[in-house]
């Protein structure tokens, strides 16, 4: 599959014709052009020849050969369209002073002169579609400049083809500033790297960047890809993966992501991934690929627009008909309301409601850190309504620590660190870090008793640390029973150090809960969120507990794998279910529910599995990302709202026979205009 850049794509309802009659050619089925992302897609055995030449019917152009077809646009852009509608603009107002003041055949000549100057190229495209019987903007607005000059309307002919040249200009616009802001955000990826190959620097393309080779970067320089610092310590910027804008201290053997900021020093790293396997590269591509797919609201209003321009044509006709021939009415006039029907029929405004609002939605999430895959899961997030989150990595940290401890004798800590410190267990290191700061003893004898603990002597006395199997040989007075029995049934894991004679002390070990995950759950709820549900593994004390402290509407404990999905189903009953997990474990219950989202801060797992991928490595950004769907969701049903409304208050004027050509084009106009600059909103909203 080959991919052009397009440029010169002047409404998303044109681009939907354009894909069309690519379509049509010999291997062209499969082709996609996208009006969000100016994107052609096609097969290579694909003849571009007469892919150009349908492109360019339209005044499209691939971008490669810019200089070659500039001359063909048909909507100019930027300086050289503004300078026609002004001199339009112009000959229109001298136009209207001589007919007011001097003469009218002069005046005639001017409104001419504004109308050709601003609706040549759509008159000569409309003329054409006429002949191919193709009905579509252009020939609406052909078919309704010829009966306004046929009827002697120069004037009004003259405005329509002036503020449609406005029209299709501020619609290009607002598409282009989407597009401008994704263009930002795809720019962050890292041009070159400077790696060291024998002791000497090179620079070189980021594309050939491979594994294992070793780069520098200095200060205020991004990381060219994944890898491990080898040498140097300093801070790094990681807004680009994470959306966080706090830095992160790096230090050896520490991971780092491509398209982070070194902010300080310098820093040796090993490159892990070639660029296009980093994180970076997998996030942009997937941006990239996200704005192409479309929401079903989109694909409802591009097959919508299909029938709706044949059936203003139809209505047209009966406004100029009917009137005359059982009315009585006067053929002049009802033609020219039929004229003016014909150009509210045009379908842009309709069209345009949901794609910028939709790229907006997905630039503004990446950029805080939210990867969407796509427009149908950012539609999909705004309409959630539980969200079922597994509990190990998500709500809590995933990491065991000492949340409470009982010392019956003040050696009991130093004992116990001093026993756990040449351990690699989860555990063993949650001791360590609780006994922090105490000077440790290097026990005689260290055995470990699988499955319930070690004993180990030190300074000629035998401890046992370990859980309460463990102590079976240890005499354990009622005080103590009451200790242990009070930490199990709060959930948690218990680490007991024993002398052969008595308990020195007790240990609670729990998963510790994220500080932000209370606040999350509250935000959600805020956010019209009604049932967040817990689904995990532990047991029922433990489940209870979390579920307690963070805010949770309930929970189930005890769940393996396949029940977390079959409760996943469960509860998707009659509500869009979300799931949160970290996208290796949960991979089964992700993909069951209606919106699976993963966090983990880039892993490559997490990015594959889940249909949203917070890349920060905690939920604190998921409350906005609800927010931000649910606007957009709103937005776009304003504006459908907004350009059916306007064209409907404009056709009813039809009744009365109030609809001039220019409100008809105002109408349009004011849709358009509304719908490009409230979608926009999107992109600066307040996170």
């Amino acid at each position: 599959m080959e991919e052009y850049k397009v440029k010169g794509l002047t409404c998303a309802n044109c681009t939907r014709e354009l894909q069309e009659e690519i379509n049509k050619l010999p291997s062209g089925h499969t082709a996609s052009l996208s009006y969000n992302t100016g994107k052609l897609k096609l097969e290579s055995n694909v003849d571009i020849e007469k892919v150009k030449k349908i492109l360019s019917s339209d005044g499209a152009y691939i971008e490669a050969d810019e200089h070659e077809h500039d001359h063909e646009h048909h909507h100019p852009t930027g300086v050289n369209w503004i300078l026609l509608l002004s001199l339009s603009a112009g000959f229109y107002l001298a136009g209207f002073l001589t007919d007011f003041f001097f003469n009218e055949y002069i005046a005639i000549g001017l409104f001419l002169a504004a109308t050709v100057l601003s609706g040549y190229q759509t008159f000569i495209k409309g003329l054409k579609n006429l002949f191919k019987l193709k009905f579509n903007i252009e020939t609406l607005m052909t078919i309704a400049l010829i009966g306004a000059l046929g009827i002697g309307e120069w004037k009004e002919g003259a405005l329509v083809a002036i503020l449609f040249g406005l029209n299709e200009y501020l619609e290009g616009l607002g598409m282009q500033k989407a597009r401008n802001s994704m263009g930002k955000l795809l720019a962050i990826a890292p041009k070159e790297a400077t790696v060291l190959e024998n002791g000497q620097e090179k620079i070189v393309e980021i594309s050939s960047l491979k594994a294992n080779q070793i780069v520098l970067v200095r200060s205020g320089e991004k990381i060219p890809s994944d890898g491990l610092v080898l040498e140097g310590k300093s801070s790094v910027n990681e807004a680009a993966i994470t959306g966080e804008s706090m830095p992160v201290e790096k230090d050896k053997d520490e991971p780092v992501y491509g398209g982070s900021i070194n902010n300080e020093g310098v820093l040796k790293i090993k490159i892990t991934k070639a660029y296009e396997e980093s994180s970076l590269a997998k996030i942009l591509h997937l941006v990239e690929e996200a704005q192409e797919t479309k929401t079903p609201t989109e694909l409802f209003i591009n097959k919508f627009a299909k029938y709706y321009t044949p059936l203003i044509m139809i209505i047209s006709a009966v406004v100029m008909l009917i009137p005359p021939l059982l009315f009585n009415g006067s053929w002049g006039d009802w033609f020219y309301q039929g004229l003016a029907v014909l150009i509210v029929g045009c379908p842009c405004a309709l069209v345009l409601s949901s794609p910028i609002a939709i790229v907006s939605g997905i630039t503004k999430n990446a950029r805080n850190g939210i990867l969407v895959k796509g427009g149908v899961f950012l539609e999909q997030l705004g309409k959630i309504h539980t969200i079922a989150f597994d509990k190990t990595g998500t709500l809590t940290k995933g990491q065991p620590f000492v949340e409470d401890f009982v010392e019956y004798d003040p050696k009991f800590l130093q004992i116990a660190a001093s026993i756990e410190k040449s351990s690699s267990h989860p555990i063993a290191k949650a001791v360590m870090r609780k006994a922090e700061g105490l000077s440790l003893i290097e026990p005689e004898e260290i055995t470990t008793v699988s499955g319930s603990g070690i004993v180990a002597k030190i300074d000629g006395e035998t401890y046992f640390l370990g859980n309460e199997a463990h102590m079976k040989n240890v005499h354990i007075e009622e005080g103590v029973k009451a200790q242990i029995k009070q930490y199990k049934q709060s959930g948690m894991t218990l680490v007991i150090l024993a002398s052969t004679e008595k308990v020195l002390g007790i240990m609670g070990i729990a998963d510790e809960i994220r500080e932000e995950s209370a606040d999350v759950i509250r935000a959600l709820h805020a956010a019209g969120i009604q049932k967040t549900v817990m689904l995990t593994g532990d047991h029922e004390s433990t489940a209870e507990k979390v579920a307690s402290k963070v805010g949770l509407t309930s929970y189930f404990a005890g769940l393996l794998p396949d029940e977390k999905v079959e409760k996943v189903k469960e509860l998707s009953k009659g509500t869009k279910v979300a799931m949160i997990g970290d996208g290796i474990n949960d991979a089964p219950a992700l993909a069951t529910a209606d919106l699976g989202i993963a966090m983990g801060k880039g892993t490559d797992s997490a990015i594959e599995t889940a249909d949203i991928v917070l890349m920060q490595d905690h939920l604190g950004k998921l409350p906005s990302a609800i927010k931000s769907a649910k606007k957009v969701n709103s937005i776009i049903k304003l504006n459908i709202t907004l350009a059916l409304g306007l064209k409907l208050i404009a056709l009813l004027l039809t009744i009365p026979g109030l609809l001039t050509l220019w409100i008809a084009i105002l109408s349009d106009m004011g849709a358009t205009i509304l719908v490009t600059l409230i979608s926009l909103t999107v992109l600066y909203e307040r996170k």
